[in-house]
């Protein structure tokens, strides 16, 4: 029994830094119908920002909490209002490309600057024990951040004026454009909001996992497993999805070996696609 109590908590663990890793993801795709494939980058490019701020200019990695998100930020909201903006009225393939293409870029450029070798911020953050469940504090203490952080993106979306304009353009972008809501302007923050969210996941991964441009694709498609199972558009869909994955992966990696354990998501994904394709949270009718 304890064996799985272990095994459970360290699903949700890894549960709570799926649901960061897709949060942002699953905002682009579900209120601008855009894939973007430079997500996984995003988050690698906040994790190297993150390693080499402590290495070479001993900023704690709390303490880049306050400094990549915002840079991601005004990057994301840059990149989607002067390029992203141009292509979006056209058939979701071109920006698909688009969004492929600047990955290729800013993954080559991060594999020129930083180089592809894995990086690790190596704090002693110690570990906890509860009824002998041990909880390494690197991992606790980025699922607390994880959770804190996108509940306060939860609440933003749903109380602030921004948020409310971003709902309104997910459900209905016509009628929002007639009430006089900036289109544009809320695209570009809302894919600010995503690159900021990825900015957060970097951070936190580089203090319990090494980072480097090698998982990008991995990160990518654990977003799109999240977003599949949780539901499209959404902050609890992205939370839903994330904690289903985590769970699910620790389990059958328990029962199975580490090696089927993103087989059974991959399997549970294609399941969800074809009896439940708007996902556990999705409302059916969102595009």
């Amino acid at each position: 029994m304890q064996a799985y109590i272990q095994v459970l908590t360290n699903g949700l663990m890894l549960g709570a830094l799926y649901a960061c890793i897709a949060v942002g993801f699953s905002l682009v795709w579900g209120v601008l119908n855009i894939i973007n494939m430079m997500h996984g980058s995003l988050i690698i490019l906040g994790g190297y920002l993150t390693f080499f701020g402590w290495f070479h200019l001993k900023i704690n990695p709390l303490i880049m909490l306050l400094i990549v998100p915002p840079f991601l930020f005004l990057f994301g909201y840059v990149l989607q209002y002067v390029m992203i903006n141009r292509v979006i009225a056209r058939p979701v393939l071109a920006t698909l490309t688009l969004t492929f293409g600047l990955d290729m870029i800013l993954y080559n450029f991060m594999n020129v600057v930083f180089e592809a070798t894995p990086r690790r911020i190596t704090m002693d953050f110690g570990s906890f024990s509860f009824y002998d469940v041990v909880l390494p504090g690197d991992r606790l203490l980025a699922m607390v951040l994880a959770f804190a952080l996108t509940g306060i993106l939860y609440w933003v979306m749903r109380t602030s004026r921004i948020g409310r304009a971003i709902v309104a353009v997910r459900m209905d972008k016509d009628a929002a454009a007639l009430m006089g809501i900036p289109i544009n302007r809320v695209y570009a923050v809302t894919f600010a909001i995503s690159a900021m969210m990825a900015g957060v996941c970097g951070v936190l991964m580089a203090v319990t996992f090494p980072v480097t441009t090698n998982i990008s694709g991995l990160l990518l498609g654990k977003a799109f497993a999240v977003c599949v199972i949780g539901g499209l558009g959404s902050v609890p869909g992205a939370l839903v999805g994330g904690l289903a994955l985590g769970l699910i992966e620790s389990l059958s990696g328990n029962w199975w070996g580490p090696q089927n354990a993103v087989l059974t998501g991959s399997v549970l994904m294609i399941i969800l696609l074809m009896t439940r394709p708007t996902g556990l949270l999705g409302k059916a009718g969102y595009e």
